[in-house]
């Protein structure tokens, strides 16, 4: 069985195949293009053209992309939203899109209810669900949203109130409407996990665009025996249809692929991983083998959520990197690029602008272009350049490690080129000839997971019972999001005290992975 894999970066479009054993076939990179359906076509004819595989023996195909993201970021393609926030009288006081920027919330059409419902923290009723007020609303809507999210005030320990809306709408709107529910998206915290569930129900045109423009790449490539699935931003995969009902879990899929790919490329499941593209530098940590996940909400766009996100840094620092040389001396390095331009402006294709890719020639760390060209930067400028590259790089690692100790490095992607050899703070430096498309092998060799997080009172029910119950809520997650019944197994459970309310009351996550099914 042939795997294949693609990531769809903002410079540049990755794919790799692999083989039953998870070795790699072969590997090409392509510029991405703003047309997501022709860049992906364009990876798979050049990868197939390059191995002589045969479409028909390519069983299961990978893609992460960062669409939904730029979406967001860039406020495009995003859907009229409808909220309804179950939580009257207790939650006015502090409305929908509150804190948002004006521009994304005229983009989703700034349409929302507080109505009646929610509970307490102990799962007591706040008030009950009053259906004709929400009928009436939604009546309101008709023909002027696209999707609903539904917010209920502690829905974490209870989902039932967001369950009999979702029907009502249903009935109201239609079947076909795209509908996100709260319970199933963000973690506690009233308004940033709405705000995540409101996000979720923007883009849903995005990921529907992004799903059948990847199936009909590869049906263009003949390839169209193989199963389909989409990253998620934990280094596990999802099936297309459970992608188009919880698109946020895309959201920070690029850096996790690579945080993935970094460490089945080295064999480590504990270290720093640095991935160096055209523009920014990633910094992520594995922990037994998955990205650690971020512990504070995560801003996307402008917009504070708590959904799932990895712990990642970015720094404006990439192979595009523009270099110059200040009136006092000093030589800066970024954070603008030429990005994907970089084959046309960079010194050494003859390009006019310098980068931190020419000042890696200028050194003798890589050959890349025409090595002469580079005779027209000062050595002095090269010098300064390269500790300054060396000076941000071992800044932002220091600020993802978690003690002063030395600890390990990961170096992957294609502006690794430009990063030294020796950092300080880091005991050693791993590297593999992949590393440049360790985003596309991460997504190939991603597992299907799911992940349970509910609060409990363990005065009330059993801890025992509380875990099991989290645990097959978890598989069952997994299950529909492609994985097989056989062999899930539980690779995270975390316990939290909530010391404010009674009963014992315990946040509790479990996660799960199984293979992928069939």
């Amino acid at each position: 069985m042939i795997k294949i894999g693609i990531d769809v970066g903002g410079t540049n479009t990755d794919a790799v195949l692999l083989d039953e054993a998870d070795k790699v076939i072969e590997a090409i990179k392509t510029h991405t293009t703003k047309d997501i359906q022709s860049g992906i076509n364009t990876a798979v004819a050049k990868i197939l053209k390059k191995s002589n595989v045969d479409p028909n023996d390519i069983k299961q195909a990978m893609l992460g992309t960062t669409q939904c993201t730029n979406a967001i970021v860039e406020r495009k393609d995003l859907a009229r939203v409808g909220v309804l926030r179950l939580g009257f009288p207790a939650t006015q006081s502090v409305e929908p899109y509150t804190e948002w920027p004006d521009d994304i919330t005229r983009k989703l059409s700034g349409k929302f209810a507080i109505v009646s419902g929610g509970y307490e923290f102990n799962g007591e009723t706040i008030a009950d669900l009053n259906f004709q007020e929400i009928k009436k609303i939604l009546l309101s809507w008709k023909n002027k949203i696209d999707s609903v999210a539904i917010i209920g005030v502690f829905s974490a320990i209870n989902n039932k109130q967001e369950n009999e809306v979702t029907q009502l709408v249903r009935e109201v709107l239609g079947p076909e409407i795209p509908i996100s529910v709260s319970s199933k998206i963000g973690s506690l915290g009233l308004i940033t996990r709405e705000n995540a569930t409101i996000l979720n129900s923007s883009l849903y045109n995005v990921i529907h665009r992004v799903c059948e423009g990847f199936k009909g790449a590869l049906a263009e490539q003949k390839v169209t025996n193989a199963s389909i699935f989409i990253c998620q931003n934990d280094g596990t995969l999802m099936s297309t249809d459970y992608a188009e009902k919880y698109p946020i879990l895309t959201i920070g899929s690029g850096p996790t692929n690579s945080i993935r790919g970094a460490s089945y490329l080295v064999k480590k499941k504990d270290a720093l991983v640095l991935d160096i593209g055209g523009t920014t530098s990633d910094i992520g940590v594995l922990s037994n083998g998955f990205p650690r996940e971020s512990s504070i909400a995560e801003t996307v766009g402008g917009v504070k959520t708590n959904f799932r996100m990895p712990d990642i840094l970015s720094v404006g620092l990439g192979g595009g990197s523009i270099v110059r040389k200040k009136s006092d001396g000093t030589v800066t390095v970024g954070p603008d690029s030429v990005g994907y331009e970089i084959e046309e402006k960079a010194i050494v294709f003859g390009g006019d602008i310098i980068t931190a890719t020419d000042i890696a020639v200028k050194l003798g760390m890589v050959k890349i272009g025409d090595s002469s060209l580079t005779k027209k930067i000062n050595l002095s400028l090269a010098k300064k350049a390269f500790e300054t590259i060396k000076g941000i790089l071992s800044e932002a690692l220091d600020k993802m490690k978690t003690s002063s100790q030395q600890t390990n490095l990961i170096l992957v992607g294609g502006g690794a080129i430009i990063a030294p050899l020796v950092i300080e703070g880091i005991s050693q430096i791993f590297k593999d000839r992949y590393g440049s498309v360790a985003n596309a092998i991460g997504a190939t060799i991603a597992q299907i997971s799911g992940e349970s997080e509910k609060i409990y009172q363990y005065d009330l029910i059993p801890r025992e019972k509380a875990l099991n119950e989290s645990k097959n809520e978890a598989t069952n997650q997994a299950i529909g999001a492609g994985a097989s019944k056989n062999g899930i197994r539980t690779v995270e459970i975390e316990e939290i005290p909530l010391a404010y309310a009674p009963n014992d009351t315990v946040r509790v996550k479990v996660k799960v992975v199984g293979q992928i099914k069939g």
